[in-house]
């Protein structure tokens, strides 16, 4: 039977077993869960490159042991150029190439906003430990694993042609799995970041190389949009529900989304995980949830103010109320792709953290800054040139389907979920939660478990539900009996997420779950 890990010093959860171990290595060196996180961060920013990048963005939930949690939003805003009429001869903002690079990256000011909360926590570790391993790595080089070559393979016609991006991925020809891959650039920039501070990135050497080669490209950054960002620090959200509170990031992050589905769904009063009456639920309470994402979730300075009420008790009756529990609603179709890390982190003092970084798309833009070896995010792309809740303006956020959980429940538990997956995100959270808290499922078995997805994966694919096919044929008869929509996809599809959760409970007892869709672990002290 599947079981999660425990442990008494510390965990992290990464889906890059690499990412993992620094993690850990952190702990044993006497760091504290945030340092922790950090390494881990930088580390898979070198081995899962298609999924994540110091070029893109990043979201902190931090749990303090008798303190509310503490969010840290380090995503970046439209750069003062981008205008729609810096792409008056476009369609749509471009997805890929150096135009598609039109916001800051955010995740490296996140790190220097964790750091000195560590810091303030006791940390003594310098940035320059915490990566070690990432710029060892990204030197000595890494296996190129499952993933990371099979999506190379998949976007090769999209991406080759991308400015930097074959001669850093694919210098010598298309990577197998197994192979040896290398990025001496990005080691030589992580080391300056080391050495000069993360600062540099923005205010220094670095930031004004990254400058000079995405405006040389075509992308409308500049130098001074970078020396203006900071990640700030923002209250995240709070749902009670039975069993415990759940904890997720405000917008422009779609985290309420997230917290909608739950709230929802434990008013349909499911009693059992697993069978058609819960996937059924949370499938139609994600389709509720969806409708007012889609619809407002934006820029919250843009957003009218009713989405603070989006969590109200009777607003969430209501949505629960519309749902047929027997048949499928008609589906207002979402089309957010996406491709990110999420990890989790806990020490023996109690400090737990929920962290999820992304590029967007896989490799985002794939464009590559010259001499840097940093791929820039795309997640610009999420603006609309033609208005709407999302509409392109210098200084304004886009959506993000980012969305990092955490959890402080009534058996004395604090708790860290999350996955990767763009539109998938807050389904597959529903879905571990539910089965772990709400149903008692093991915490490995709940990530383990048959997943699914409602909306696109990839290109042009139908935008409807996909079910793993290790869930029983009388199960997905009987969705589609119920009017579903739906293909059967592999049994362990990676594109239903790389999920996680870490946990500490009031005896000082650490577990943790890693996804077997990744290449991840849980690595403990």
């Amino acid at each position: 039977m599947l079981r999660a890990r425990t442990c008494l010093g510390g965990m992290v959860t990464a889906p890059h077993h690499l990412a993992a171990e620094s993690g850990a290595q952190v702990l044993r060196e006497g760091g504290n869960a945030i340092e922790a996180m950090i390494a881990a961060a930088a580390t898979i920013a070198v081995t899962y490159p298609h999924m994540n990048s110091i070029g893109g963005d990043g979201f902190w939930l931090i749990a303090l042991p008798g303190r509310p949690p503490i969010g840290v939003q380090a995503c970046g805003p439209a750069v003062a150029l981008a205008t729609p009429q810096f792409y008056s001869g476009d369609e749509a903002i471009p997805s890929r190439g150096p135009r598609a690079a039109l916001t800051v990256a955010g995740a490296v000011a996140g790190w220097a906003e964790a750091f000195a909360l560590a810091q303030g926590e006791g940390g003594r570790l310098p940035i320059s430990a915490l990566l070690a391993d990432a710029i060892g790595h990204a030197r000595e080089g890494v296996p190129v694993a499952h993933s990371l070559a099979s999506r190379i393979e998949r976007k090769w016609d999209e991406l080759e042609g991308v400015p930097g991006f074959q001669e850093t991925y694919a210098a010598t020809g298309r990577p197998a799995e197994g192979a040896i891959f290398k990025q001496p650039k990005l080691a030589a920039t992580l080391a300056q970041l080391a050495e000069a501070g993360l600062d540099d990135f923005y205010r220094g050497d670095l930031a004004r190389q990254f400058a000079s080669g995405l405006e040389a490209a075509g992308s409308p950054l500049r130098l001074g949009d970078l020396e203006a960002y900071r990640a700030v620090r923002a209250d995240p959200l709070s749902l009670g529900l039975k069993g415990g509170t759940i904890f997720n990031m405000p917008p422009p992050t779609q985290g309420i989304t997230s917290m909608m589905i739950l709230g929802i769904f434990e008013r349909l009063g499911v009693t059992e995980a697993d069978g058609f009456a819960h996937v059924h639920a949370l499938i139609e309470a994600t389709k509720r949830a969806f409708i007012y994402r889609n619809a407002h979730l934006g820029d919250p300075s843009r957003m009218d103010p009713a989405w603070r009420n989006w969590l109200a008790d009777d607003l969430l009756r209501a949505e629960a109320a519309a749902i047929d529990l027997a048949r499928a609603a008609p589906w207002p179709p979402p089309s957010q792709p996406g491709d990110t890390v999420w990890l989790g982190a806990a020490d023996r003092e109690g400090r737990v953290v929920s962290y999820i970084q992304s590029l967007y798309w896989e490799f985002g833009s794939g464009f590559v800054v010259p001499e840097t070896g940093v791929v820039w995010q795309n997640r610009g792309v999420s603006f609309g040139l033609r208005g709407g809740p999302n509409a392109l303006e210098p200084g304004r956020f886009p959506m993000h389907t980012l969305n990092p959980a955490l959890a402080r429940l009534e058996d004395g538990r604090t708790l860290a979920y999350g996955t990767m997956g763009g539109d998938g995100q807050p389904q597959t959270q529903a879905a571990i939660y539910s089965r772990h808290v709400m149903f008692g499922q093991d915490m490995q078995a709940a990530v383990t478990a048959p997943r699914w997805a409602l909306g696109r994966r990839w290109g042009n694919e139908p935008m409807n539900l996909k079910v793993e096919s290790r869930f029983p044929p009388d199960f997905v008869n009987a969705l589609v009996k119920a009017g579903h929509d739906l293909d059967v996809v592999e049994p362990f599809d990676e594109l239903m997420g790389h999920a996680g959760m870490v946990s500490i409970d009031d005896r000082g007892v650490i577990s943790g779950a890693a996804d077997p869709r990744a290449d991840g672990t849980c690595a403990s002290v």
